[in-house]
């Protein structure tokens, strides 16, 4: 941004004009960083891309620890039993 040479000189308009123009530029940068957020968001958080790229990690994991669990309920069952 280039400084405001504010003066008696300068008339009321030329300043108004000056501070719409301000306006404008800061209007466009938010709205372009907003889509710019947006987008990395709706990237970051896209649900279904990480849940078909991950899906046979998580199963396999599922799996293990069902496994796991049914052991140790197994082993549980059969110390009461006795």
């Amino acid at each position: 941004m280039r400084p405001m040479n504010i003066s008696p000189d300068v008339p009321t308009a030329m300043l108004e004009m000056q501070a719409a123009e301000q306006r404008q530029r800061m209007h466009n940068t938010i709205s372009e960083l907003r889509s710019q957020v947006k987008s990395t968001v709706h990237e970051k958080l896209n649900v279904e891309r990480y849940a078909r790229e991950y899906v046979w990690p998580a199963a396999g994991t599922a799996a293990l620890f069902s496994l796991l669990f049914g052991f140790g309920t197994a082993g549980v069952l059969k110390r009461i039993v006795r």
